[in-house]
C-alpha cells in the first residue's frame, strides 16, 4: 500500500502540469486570435478610410509644426519624420527660388502648324519660301525656316520628292485634254463574239461609238477611227492626248490617224487597267445597266441598243464625279415650289429597261 503512493502522487502532479501547460497554451492562441483580429480590422479600417488628402497649407502647418515640436514628440503626428522633413525642405526651396521663364522664340500656333502642313501635302511642288510667302498672303507671318522644320518633322520631303507624279494626279491635270478608247466584247445568243470600239472623253464623259465588228483587224481599227478625229478637231478647245492600251488592233496606221490632227498618243503600261480606268468603268457600267439584261441577236440590234444607251448617258445620266449633273441640263423645278404641284413624267427607253425622269410644273 505504501508502495503505490508515490506513483499515484506522481501521477496526479503529472496531470496538473499537462493541464497547466495546455491552459497556458490556450491562452497563447487566444492571444494570438485576439491580435490576428485586431490586425484585421485595423487594416479593413484603413482601407475604408484611405490616407487623409493635405491641402497645401496643411503641408506648410505640418512642415512648420515639425521645427516647432522636439523630435520626441513627432510620433503624435500622423505622417513621418521623413515626410516631414521633406515638405520642409520642399516650402524653404519654393520660398527662395525665382520663377522661371520660357527661353527661345513663341511655340508655332496648332491652327498655322495644321495649315502649314496642308498646303506642303496639296501642292508637292511648293517649296519653303512659296508655302512662306502663301501664309504672308494669308495673314500670318512664319519664316521659311520654321516652315522647313515643320516639314521634315512629319517626314513629307522637299519641293519635288514629296509626292511623285502617278497617273492618277497626270490624269486628274489633264482631264479636259484627254480622250480614251478601247474595245469590249458582247456575245450574240449565237455564241458569235463582237467586238466595239469606242472613245470617251475624260474632262465631260462623253462617249463616241466608233462602230461593232465580228473580225476587227489593224485596218478597220484605223478606218473606224477618222470620223471621231474628225470630229473632235472641230472642237472649241481641241484635245492633245490619247490614251490606248498595247492591242495589236491599235497599228501605226491608227495612231496617224491623231497625230495627223495634233493629239499625241500615249500608252498605257502592260497588264496595267487602272491607267485604262475611264474606259474601264464605262465598259461595267454599259454591261450592268444594258447588256447584262438583253439578248443580243445580231450587229444590227447591237448597235442600235448601244446607240440607244450611249445617248441616254451622254445626255440623261447623272456621273458622280462631275457632281452627279448630266451633261444636258434638265429644267429645274423653281425653290419654293410645293412638290404637290410638280408633274414628273417618265420616258421609256428600250423597251422600259431605262427610265428618264423629268419635271412639269
Amino acid at each position: 500500500m505504501a508502495a503505490r503512493m508515490p506513483s499515484r502522487c506522481a501521477r496526479r502532479v503529472r496531470a496538473r502540469r499537462m493541464n497547466g501547460a495546455s491552459r497556458e497554451r490556450d491562452a497563447q492562441a487566444s492571444q494570438v486570435s485576439r491580435w490576428a483580429g485586431a490586425r484585421r480590422g485595423s487594416g479593413r479600417l484603413r482601407r475604408q478610410t484611405g490616407r487623409p488628402r493635405l491641402r497645401p497649407a496643411d503641408r506648410a502647418f505640418l512642415a512648420a509644426a515639425g521645427r516647432v515640436l522636439p523630435r520626441c514628440r513627432w510620433g503624435s503626428l500622423f505622417v513621418t519624420p521623413d515626410t516631414l522633413m521633406r515638405r520642409h525642405r520642399q516650402l524653404v526651396a519654393r520660398r527662395w527660388t525665382c520663377s522661371h521663364r520660357s527661353v527661345g522664340r513663341p511655340p508655332i500656333a496648332r491652327e498655322i502648324r495644321e495649315l502649314v502642313l496642308r498646303l506642303a501635302r496639296e501642292n508637292p511642288t511648293w517649296g519653303y519660301q512659296r508655302i512662306a510667302g502663301e501664309l504672308t498672303g494669308l495673314g500670318f507671318t512664319v519664316s521659311a525656316t520654321t516652315v522647313g522644320g515643320l516639314i521634315r518633322t512629319v517626314r513629307l520631303g522637299p519641293a519635288g520628292e514629296r509626292a511623285p507624279l502617278t497617273w492618277r494626279r497626270f490624269v486628274r491635270a489633264h482631264a479636259a485634254s484627254l480622250i480614251a478608247c478601247d474595245f469590249f466584247t458582247v456575245d450574240t445568243v449565237r455564241s458569235t463574239r463582237l467586238y466595239v470600239l469606242f472613245f470617251i472623253e475624260l474632262g465631260s464623259r462623253r462617249v463616241h461609238l466608233a462602230g461593232c465588228t465580228q473580225n476587227p483587224n489593224g485596218a478597220w481599227t484605223a478606218q473606224q477611227a477618222r470620223q471621231p478625229a474628225w470630229s473632235l478637231a472641230e472642237r472649241a478647245s481641241p484635245l492633245r492626248f490619247l490614251i490606248r492600251d498595247r492591242d495589236t488592233k491599235f497599228n501605226g496606221a491608227f495612231d496617224e490617224v491623231f497625230r495627223s490632227e495634233g493629239i499625241e498618243i500615249i500608252k498605257t503600261p502592260i497588264r496595267a487597267p487602272k491607267a485604262n480606268a475611264y474606259a474601264e468603268r464605262f465598259v461595267g457600267t454599259v454591261r450592268r445597266e444594258c447588256l447584262d439584261w438583253i439578248l443580243i441577236i445580231n450587229r444590227r440590234r447591237l448597235e442600235r441598243v448601244l446607240g440607244a444607251y450611249v445617248d441616254h448617258y451622254d445626255r440623261h445620266r447623272p456621273h458622280r464625279s462631275l457632281g452627279l449633273v448630266p451633261l444636258q441640263l434638265r429644267p429645274r423645278t423653281r425653290p419654293g415650289t410645293p412638290p404637290e404641284s410638280v408633274h414628273v413624267q417618265r420616258r421609256d427607253r428600250l423597251g422600259g429597261l431605262i427610265h428618264e425622269y423629268s419635271a412639269a410644273a
